[in-house]
């Protein structure tokens, strides 16, 4: 298990961002916010994204150093497609949220080249492996 506590910061100024993605464009994404948690006895930080096209919704994108997963990176939150992204305390003004990355999970583009996803910005690259979540899915097809 891999579930930890983050204290989620909005009081940042929003940024409307081109994201890279598996295909040849880019996505427009605007930075909402920042999620701070400490992992592996270190405090790490990861950008928290508003999806611009797509049906919106907030985005939670990390790439980590494990050679186990998608090089692109994995999704933590996707709240288009629903998400564990949970105040501690039940309360909707919280700052404190539940982030488990055993639900991590691959972009589409990892099990067939013909979806475009975007991929995890190099702010979001934790310095660390990421040992839970979903694993790479043999070759794309």
């Amino acid at each position: 298990k891999l579930c930890v506590e983050a204290d989620i910061d909005t009081d940042v100024e929003p940024q409307r961002l081109e994201v890279v993605t598996s295909g040849d464009e880019s996505m427009p994404m605007t930075l909402v916010g920042t999620a701070s948690f400490q992992l592996q006895e270190e405090r790490q930080e990861l950008s928290l994204y508003w999806i611009d096209v797509y049906g919106g919704g907030l985005f939670l994108p990390f790439r980590d150093t494990s050679s186990s997963t998608y090089g692109g990176g994995r999704y933590l939150i996707d709240s288009v497609k629903g998400s564990d992204f949970l105040p501690l305390d039940g309360s909707p003004h919280n700052r404190r949220v539940s982030l488990d990355f055993n639900y991590a999970y691959n972009p589409s583009c990892a099990y067939n080249h013909r979806w475009v996803c975007p991929l995890a910005p190099p702010q979001n690259r934790l310095p660390l492996e990421i040992r839970a979540g979903e694993k790479t899915y043999g070759d794309a097809v």
